[in-house]
């Protein structure tokens, strides 16, 4: 477990579902702009960031090339890691296959599965949110298809201009993937993330469970001293999570 002690007047912020690229790369642009407009103001005031997955609609690193686009918002994340804030990456569903590009030209840790970390002396977990819980079961079929190294190993030997159209495709028109049919709240007994959380607790303590994926904000109180904190998007909602030390809340950045 890794521990962040927060110094004064600093804060942890947590963006997630960014979807960048889709469903076309200029009609994601607006987003992309008002995304790195985030980025600078938090900067600021930054004692580390979180970055919760599919921040692309697809990402795809083959050995020697990676998608197309997206310069604004590398180059930002570049920058500030470099001035010394920490980056935290979580792959969602939409950017499974990376494979050291972050790590290397960024210097920004990537993490494939959830992880836990104390900051201050709040115990937090944290990640994407896919494939956990009792439901989604579509999905956890998928998932196993597109992370099997005999797939991958596959996919790879696609010409990239081919490759990358017919992944966007799929990501834009399969609703599995897409996760649009997730954009409703269901209640709580409902919400397969919140049975995750609960069952969770009864292993050990957390303060909060922070996850993106469901592309709806949420704050649900799952008893007296932990939260299920889901952060929304950046398509519809642009919300973010904030954490002084003391206490996390959903902010929307306008």
């Amino acid at each position: 477990m890794k521990t962040i002690i927060i110094p004064e007047g600093k804060k942890i912020y947590f963006a997630s579902d960014n979807h960048l690229g889709a469903p076309t790369m200029e009609h994601s642009y607006p987003r992309e702009k008002k995304f790195v407009a985030w980025l600078d103001e938090v900067k600021t005031d930054a004692a580390a960031i979180f970055l919760l997955g599919d921040m692309f609609d697809f990402w795809m690193e083959y050995k020697t090339v990676v998608p197309k686009g997206f310069t604004r918002t590398l180059g930002k994340l570049a920058e500030i890691a470099d001035s010394g804030i920490p980056i935290y990456y979580f792959v969602g569903n939409h950017d499974l296959w990376m494979n050291g590009y972050f790590e290397e030209e960024l210097g920004i840790p990537v993490f494939h599965e959830p992880q836990q970390f104390k900051l201050n002396n709040s115990l937090f977990f944290i990640g994407h949110g896919d494939g956990l819980g009792p439901g989604d079961k579509g999905y956890k079929r998928m998932k196993k298809v597109f992370t099997n190294p005999f797939s991958k190993w596959l996919f790879r030997w696609l010409h990239p201009d081919l490759g990358v159209r017919l992944a966007q495709y799929l990501s834009v028109k399969n609703k599995l993937i897409s996760g649009d049919e997730d954009a409703t709240f269901l209640g709580e007994e409902n919400e397969w993330l919140v049975q995750y959380a609960k069952r969770k607790l009864e292993q050990n303590h957390y303060d909060y469970f922070v996850f993106g994926h469901r592309h709806l904000p949420l704050d649900i109180a799952l008893n007296e001293k932990s939260k299920y904190i889901n952060l929304g998007d950046w398509i519809g909602y642009y919300t973010y999570g904030v954490f002084d030390g003391e206490k996390l809340k959903l902010e929307t950045f306008n």
